[in-house]
C-alpha cells in the first residue's frame, strides 16, 4: 500500500515523534517504497565503518531513515509544523499550507 508523500527533497521539516521530537532539519532523501525519509542531523546512530581506499575506518555518525508520519512541513512564518494540501492554479498543481492557504 503506497501512501502519497507530500514532502519533497530539500523541504525543512520538524519531527513530531521519537527521540528527536521538536528538532528541525532538511530532507536529504525520500524512500517512497518504505514511506521513510532521511533528514539531516535527525535520527543519528553510530556505525562501525571498515576502512577502504577512499575513507578511513572508525565509528561514524550516520543519519537513519525516519517514517514520513513522524515528520511535518515547517512553516517559518507561523514557526511550527503545518499540513500540506494541493490546489490547481492556472492548470498547474501546487502545494499549499492547509492552515493559511498560502502556496509553498
Amino acid at each position: 500500500m503506497n501512501i502519497k508523500i507530500k514532502l519533497k527533497k530539500g523541504d525543512e521539516v520538524v519531527v513530531l515523534a521519537g527521540k528527536d521530537k521538536g528538532k528541525k532539519g532538511k530532507i536529504i532523501k525520500i524512500l517512497p517504497k518504505k514511506n521513510k525519509a532521511i533528514v539531516s542531523d535527525i535520527n543519528k546512530s553510530k556505525k562501525n565503518q571498515k576502512p577502504d581506499n577512499n575513507q578511513p575506518g572508525g565509528i561514524i555518525d550516520k543519519e537513519m531513515p525516519i517514517h514520513i508520519s513522524n515528520l511535518s512541513f515547517f512553516d517559518s512564518a507561523s514557526n511550527k509544523g503545518v499540513r500540506i494540501g494541493y490546489k490547481v492554479v492556472k492548470e498547474k498543481k501546487v502545494r499549499i499550507n492547509k492552515s493559511s492557504g498560502k502556496e509553498i
